[in-house]
């Protein structure tokens, strides 16, 4: 776990999944083949495909005052307090402040912009923390007013690291974690090629589980 601004501190799981800490909140972003039980605050959802959207890492993360923002797909899967989003949306949970910004591919198949999958920035007491969901580097990126970046960097699926590094020198964060890495697609390689291009500080995480 590090720290990235007052009072909130971020793990990486692994893959694009993350748990953060904000006071005595706890946010899961794309919970999966977590370890942990307990309940969160909230959970974010980017999209529906199987290693971001996992029912049962959900439910293991889901008590009776959580709260789910979800795209409208990934709602539908699930139970409970669930909030839908599509991007440009903004929304107001236990004093976190959510947007819901485009994810989508360039000229591959995966993630196709019609869906209406998301990437977040969250604001935490003025501490805006970017997730970029699966994602090429889109134009709406040069707009992210983000302090810590969470950028997926395994190709294939998602941008490369020189392109997710190229497109952060852009919006500029101050802070980047490459994930995306170490289990579909991707390697330790690409997170140290994206710090090597990144003229920001980069943070090449271990998996917390």
């Amino acid at each position: 776990m590090i720290r990235v601004g007052e009072n909130v501190a971020l793990s990486w799981l692994g893959h694009a999944s993350f748990r953060v800490e904000f006071g005595d909140k706890v946010i899961y972003i794309d919970p999966w083949k977590i370890k942990r039980k307990e309940e969160a605050s909230l959970v974010l959802i980017t999209h529906s495909h199987f290693d971001h959207l996992s029912v049962d890492d959900v439910k293991r993360v889901q008590g009776s005052g959580t709260v789910i923002v979800a795209t409208r797909d990934s709602a539908s899967k699930l139970k409970g307090d669930v909030r839908i989003v599509k991007p440009g949306d903004s929304v107001t949970v236990n004093d976190i402040g959510i947007e819901a910004v485009p994810a989508y591919n360039i000229g591959k198949s995966y993630h196709p912009k019609s869906n209406g999958w998301v990437g977040f920035i969250l604001d935490l007491g003025g501490t805006r923390i970017y997730h970029a969901g699966d994602t090429d580097a889109i134009p709406e990126m040069k707009k992210i007013k983000a302090d810590v970046a969470l950028l997926p960097v395994g190709g294939t699926y998602t941008m490369t690291a020189q392109e997710a590094a190229e497109i952060a020198n852009e919006f500029k964060p101050k802070t980047a974690v490459p994930m995306h890495w170490g289990t579909i697609v991707g390697s330790r390689e690409d997170a140290e090629r994206f710090k090597d291009i990144f003229e920001g500080e980069t943070l090449i995480l271990e998996p917390e589980g």
